[in-house]
């Protein structure tokens, strides 16, 4: 008794597209359709355009879509090779170190020691010490004035509970107490 192994029954487009994939024609069609033919746009390496809303390039061969915060990407991403000494940037500190001095650990040490060497250390570290008292200073503004533009009107409880809070911010006590950080941040610098 013969039984049919196979349950299904293939279509001439389920042959075609069988036979191109063992001929290695991947994007080969199987059927033709008629109506709609969609306009044909060719760009080149380095050429923008704009469809469908979004922003596009072709980089390296490949087409990528261009957003804004395309800069913050690259300065964030670390490259393989320092700049420097073209080394390769493996060490687990080396990240750290391209964030700030965008160089390798091995090349901020030399650099460093150089600068011992010089007799330029003190002005460096009082360089680096100053600068990272302004970023403190910065942050402790921004800081403010976000706490300063919250609202106090109420308050969600765990509970889920509101809870209708009295009272304002007095913003020149506010201001006098920013003015004294500050200043003792200030007296801090070298």
């Amino acid at each position: 008794m013969k039984e049919n192994v196979l349950k299904k029954d293939f279509k001439k487009q389920d042959v075609e597209r069988i036979r191109n994939l063992v001929q290695g024609k991947y994007g080969e069609k199987t059927r033709s359709s008629v109506g709609f033919s969609k306009k044909s746009e060719f760009h080149q390496e380095g050429d923008i355009w704009e469809a469908d809303g979004r922003t596009w390039t072709i980089k390296n061969g490949i087409k990528q879509n261009i957003t804004k915060l395309d800069k913050a990407k690259k300065a964030h991403v670390m490259p393989l090779l320092c700049p420097k000494c073209g080394r390769v940037m493996k060490k687990r500190v080396d990240k750290q170190f391209y964030n700030i001095h965008k160089m390798c650990f091995d090349c901020v040490v030399d650099m460093e020691h150089e600068l011992k060497k010089s007799g330029k250390w003190e002005e460096y570290e009082r360089k680096i010490h100053n600068d990272e008292i302004d970023n403190k200073i910065k942050d402790y503004k921004l800081w403010v004035n976000e706490k300063l533009n919250e609202s106090n009107e109420g308050f969600v409880t765990e509970a889920g509970d509101v809870e209708r809070w009295k009272g304002k911010i007095n913003k020149e006590l506010v201001a006098e107490s920013v003015d004294e950080v500050i200043t003792y941040l200030e007296s801090l610098k070298k």
